[in-house]
């Protein structure tokens, strides 16, 4: 418990290195007691710590809390139609000095940590995170992944392997990607599309080459989309064949929703810069920022608040050990001034 109070303390206050986290929770002196802590808490044993005790201790701490956040977040009012659960599969590379991850190789002598990612497009919530190097390739996440049947899972075409995509559609799930350039196909039958529209064709198809066809021998659906902001034409795979072409689009459309929660994570909290070498550390440290960001945006909703995650952020930053009540904190009041001013001193505002 000590561990992963530290280390959310660590990242609420914006702390950079053990040793900084040590320092200032030994200067709270009996404040620590009521934060939680049964004792003074040891460099040397928060880093053993991190590097020995598993990190799927908090990796299922966090998934039920995500479990939780997932029932009471409100949904995509974009979505609203669509009543099945919606998946955006990315990874997002995370640059380490070589030297001091030595397991954490990358291309031409770099170092760096791929997470794997699965965010529920819904609630904005991860769940399903993969820490590895960042050689490992991308499609490789789809062998890890239970597949909920009935879902939708949209990822980018670094994800289209015929094989995993059939083994997708066996388990009962819908997948949206991009097709990939050249893709030889028989086409079987021309859906109706408007004129005029952004849909430009959408087709039943079946893979012409014969190892595509023999790792995916049944029809898959290709749609041409124009889109009407970019002016860009965009080429899309699915095996849902009733979804409205628009949606298909529109569901590929959201898929920016991850590389913004990859970006809010590396800005906002402490996953640049990792407390320990190993990647049992680096996994702990990962688990323990999605527990801050569930904690910072369950908050949020649960006392309805206007102020954005990132500001929330900010305050506790400032405040998570102050007595004051939590909810004065983020209640904006006028400061009452006496009626007789002094008038030597200059106003202000």
């Amino acid at each position: 418990m000590d561990q992963m109070l530290a280390m959310i303390y660590a990242q609420l206050t914006g702390r950079t290195s053990l040793r900084q986290t040590t320092l200032c929770l030994g200067a709270l002196g009996t404040q620590r007691y009521h934060c939680g802590f049964r004792g003074p808490v040891a460099k040397s044993s928060l880093a053993d710590a991190n590097e020995s005790r598993d990190y799927r201790i908090f990796r299922d701490t966090a998934l039920c809390m995500i479990a939780t956040a997932r029932r009471e977040l409100p949904r995509d009012p974009e979505l609203a139609a669509l009543q099945s659960d919606v998946y955006l599969l990315d990874s997002t590379i995370v640059t380490l000095c070589l030297k001091s991850f030595p397991w954490a190789k990358a291309y031409r002598g770099k170092g760096g940590v791929k997470l794997q990612t699965l965010l529920d497009l819904h609630s904005q919530m991860p769940v399903f995170i993969a820490v590895s190097d960042a050689r490992w390739h991308d499609m490789y996440a789809l062998d890890n992944l239970p597949f909920q049947r009935g879902a939708y899972y949209v990822f980018d075409r670094a994800y289209s392997d015929f094989a995993r995509l059939y083994r997708l559609h066996q388990a009962g799930s819908l997948f949206v990607t991009r097709a990939k350039r050249g893709l030889n196909v028989r086409v079987q039958k021309r859906q109706k599309v408007v004129p005029d529209g952004p849909v430009i064709f959408d087709h039943l198809v079946r893979l012409r080459v014969f190892r595509s066809r023999k790792r995916y021998p049944d029809t898959l659906r290709r749609i041409g989309y124009l889109d009407p902001e970019t002016g860009k034409k965009l080429v899309f795979l699915t095996n849902d064949q009733t979804l409205p072409a628009e949606f298909v689009a529109l569901l590929y459309r959201k898929r920016w929703q991850i590389e913004l929660f990859f970006k809010w994570i590396k800005q906002h909290l402490r996953i640049k810069r990792f407390f320990g070498r190993s990647q049992n550390a680096v996994a702990t440290q990962v688990w323990i920022a999605v527990i801050v960001f569930v904690l910072v945006h369950r908050f949020r909703q649960h006392h309805n608040l206007r102020q954005s995650p990132r500001e929330i952020l900010c305050i506790f930053s400032a405040m998570i050990l102050d007595k004051t009540p939590i909810m004065e904190v983020f209640c904006e009041s006028e400061t009452q001034f006496p009626h007789g001013r002094d008038h030597k001193q200059l106003p202000l505002f």
